[in-house]
């Protein structure tokens, strides 16, 4: 027989546990790597793998801008990503609207038409291995994603894959 102590508290915690799994919801590493190799794999690039390094210096940066949530590259070492959004939007949904940019992006004339399309060549950049990003929910409400990407690239003249 179960006592009713131990029901209240086994409650709370299957609570807590489904909402702390929904909000973590795509936003972990793998979450990140997923997506960035689902869009480098349809054009038949390589994939990323999660770098430790990378994630603490993408954090640290996001974290920097959780009063502001100011879209300012950090001129860090890095390629890099920035995207910032209402309330609670994901990682993945940050790395799927850079991918947006694709339809722009000419691969024959290896330039971008009509529009920008840095955010998406950084994604499939061939010789970029790993990646590192960051989340923050910024003071404002608004939410300011980071992924860096080592080694980085959109090099002028040089074809992304």
């Amino acid at each position: 027989m179960v006592s009713s102590t131990i029901i209240p508290s086994t409650i709370f915690l299957v609570s807590f546990l489904l909402a702390t799994t929904i909000s973590n919801a795509q936003n972990s590493p793998q979450d990140f790597v997923d997506t960035h190799n689902d869009i480098r794999a349809a054009v038949g690039v390589g994939p990323v793998s999660w770098d430790d390094t990378l994630a603490a210096y993408a954090q640290s940066y996001a974290d920097s801008k959780m009063d502001t949530c100011e879209m300012e590259h950090s001129n860090g070492p890095y390629g890099e990503n920035l995207a910032e959004g209402y309330d609670e939007m994901t990682g993945v949904e940050a790395v799927r609207f850079w991918a947006t940019e694709k339809k722009f992006y000419n691969h024959h004339l290896n330039r971008c038409v009509g529009d920008e399309c840095g955010h998406y060549t950084q994604i499939v950049w061939r010789h970029t291995t790993n990646i590192g990003c960051g989340r923050v929910k910024c003071e404002n409400n608004w939410v300011f994603v980071i992924c860096n990407y080592n080694p980085p690239g959109n090099y002028i003249g040089q074809h992304p894959y």
